[in-house]
């Protein structure tokens, strides 16, 4: 079984590639305030909004703070990139909307055109997102239809939390049946 712990030791300390692969169980509680009673969901799997198979240098975070660095030195461009993006729920219900604005700012920057693939984390519940929700947004970015799209992956507010490096390079395979998610060099 792959953990979020393994899949840290796979990135900082092999230099061989490793897939990722969703966890069987998320929780979305404020895990530092009682260890011992936590609410864990099963995980239903990586949802695939488009089809496709890509290859791109990992660049992103959360996308509200990936977008403060516009305008300045420190925003790595997002040329031939896998896009890494997740959202937490500080502004709730008006999380869509912001993911929204926040992803629209992203296509507009001049190296958009060679983004290769989008992988999103799983939104937390108090954000009030479902699937169809974010596949509707998705689909309204006629900039994202010929790539490959994945969501609902252990990264960002939720837990557990997979590592994934900056700077490394990933591949995503999405169909209709399949869905990998490998990280070949970090």
């Amino acid at each position: 079984m792959i953990t979020p712990s393994n899949i840290l030791k796979k990135c900082l300390m092999s230099e061989n590639g490793y897939s990722i692969t969703p966890s069987q169980y998320w929780s979305d509680d404020e895990w530092y305030i009682n260890q011992d009673q936590r609410d864990f969901y099963p995980n239903t799997g990586y949802q695939v909004i488009n089809t496709g198979q890509a290859s791109g240098t990992i660049v992103g975070g959360n996308l509200c703070t990936f977008n403060l660095l516009q305008g300045s030195c420190f925003l790595p461009e997002p040329e031939n990139a896998i896009l890494f993006l997740e959202e937490d729920n500080l502004l709730e219900q008006n999380t869509l909307s912001e993911f929204d604005r926040n992803l629209q700012s992203i296509i507009h920057l001049k190296s958009f055109y060679s983004v290769k693939g989008i992988v999103i984390g799983r939104f937390q519940t108090a954000s009030q997102i479902t699937l169809e929700q974010i596949c509707k947004l998705i689909h309204s970015k006629p900039e994202l239809n010929s790539i490959p799209v994945i969501c609902n992956l252990d990264f960002g507010h939720t837990t557990p939390q997979i590592t994934f490096p900056i700077g490394g390079e990933a591949e995503i395979i999405a169909t209709s049946t399949r869905c990998e998610i490998l990280i070949k060099k970090h």
